[in-house]
């Protein structure tokens, strides 16, 4: 038995793809039931919502596997060490754990990470469902049913999956590791549209208000890849103090070797160790990206709010309420040592405002009715009220 097994083991593909069916089947059993009576329009709003809140789960999970230090857990790909599960590998994790107790490999680890795969292999049987479900509905000519955002869904999550065999292969490789994080986001947002294609519900705002929510979503973007960027390369704890950082305004800092992409993790950029200064200069960029983010959200939250309209209300709510979550377990993080739950609530905060801000840019491009934009050229507070919402 070898410890080094091949990058590459496709002998246990099969089994692994039927374990995610298998666990796809049981949540689409319970939506079949609950939903019988819907036509296939409503089964497929149900399905796609079903997969967004079981995508979500995912990406914490993937959190979850990244934060314990389990995402080498097996070393190869899709199995481990050439088996569908741990069970089957147990001699050769037994003998990397016994070589380097605190290592990559345990059998907590390698369990963390084959749990991992069964999930986001369930999440895309339950994609491809939804995609070819679409076509077949389509071709029926069910309800005008279009199949293009569950197609697009279906080839993201096969990159995605694509990715995660990456990030084993290449062994946490930053750059990989953080494009697979924004890779499940992407999918979140996607599963979003796709949810709110089947039922919209327009939201009428006036353009300098749209052009706010599209500044927020873009510092958002970046917000959240430079997160990934600190996670990816254990940043949170350079700086373990607030609002200082290691006693000073500003800290001796290192941004050329730190952001430099194409790097193993670890290295600089000429492939000797990363200087700590490197690691504080990815802290500090994402605490200045931190407070633009916080203070745009406040912003839009205050604009949405001066329109005393209760759907705008709610939006203002809903978006003030995601930036206390991420400043509260962001603050934590940092004072507290980076404690696995805190970091975990980071994330999932990060993912709702995802799920939020799509919701929100989609309702707000939404074409009114013909009725309702007559009614919003006479009384636009009404068709606001009538077509929006933060739910």
């Amino acid at each position: 038995m070898t410890s080094h097994p091949a990058a590459y083991d496709l002998t246990p593909g099969a089994t692994i793809a039927l374990l995610g069916a298998l666990l796809a089947a049981l949540p689409l059993a319970w939506l079949w039931f609950r939903h019988r009576d819907a036509g296939t329009r409503g089964r497929l709003h149900a399905l796609t919502v079903l997969t967004l809140f079981l995508t979500f789960d995912l990406v914490l999970f993937g959190a979850f596997t990244r934060l314990t230090d389990s995402g080498l857990g097996c070393p190869d790909w899709p199995g481990c060490y050439g088996s569908a599960s741990p069970l089957g590998a147990h001699g050769d994790i037994q003998s990397a754990q016994t070589a380097l107790p605190s290592g990559p490999v345990t059998h907590g680890k390698a369990w963390v990470e084959m749990t991992h795969r069964y999930l986001a292999t369930g999440v895309g049987a339950l994609i491809a469902l939804l995609a070819a479900w679409s076509w077949w509905a389509k071709r029926r000519a069910v309800q005008a049913i279009s199949p293009w955002w569950a197609s697009a869904t279906l080839v993201w999550v096969c990159l995605q999956g694509a990715f995660g065999a990456l990030t084993v292969t290449m062994k946490l490789y930053p750059a990989i590791v953080t494009a697979h994080l924004l890779g499940g986001l992407v999918l979140l947002a996607l599963l979003v549209v796709q949810s709110e294609s089947y039922r919209p519900v327009p939201l009428a705002l006036p353009a300098s208000l749209r052009r706010g929510v599209s500044i927020v979503a873009l510092l958002a973007i970046v917000q959240i890849a430079l997160g990934g960027w600190v996670s990816t390369n254990y940043a949170v704890l350079a700086c373990r103090d607030f609002p200082t950082c290691q006693g000073a305004w500003w800290p001796a800092m290192d941004f050329e070797h730190g952001f430099t992409l194409l790097r193993e993790l670890g290295a600089g950029k000429d492939g000797g160790y990363l200087p700590f200064a490197a690691l504080t200069a990815i802290h500090v960029a994402h605490r200045i990206g931190a407070a633009v983010l916080l203070s745009a959200l406040v912003w839009l939250a205050w604009l949405l709010r001066a329109r005393r309209e209760p759907a705008a209300g709610r939006w203002a709510i809903a978006l003030v309420g995601v930036a206390l979550w991420q400043l509260a377990s962001g603050l934590s993080n940092v004072v507290l040592g980076w404690p696995l739950l805190s970091a975990l609530a980071h994330t999932g905060g990060a993912a709702m405002l995802v799920v939020l801000l799509t919701t929100l840019v989609v309702r707000m491009l939404a074409p009114l009715t013909q009725a309702d934009a007559v009614a919003h050229l006479h009384d636009p507070a009404r068709v606001r009220v009538a077509t929006g919402g933060a739910s």
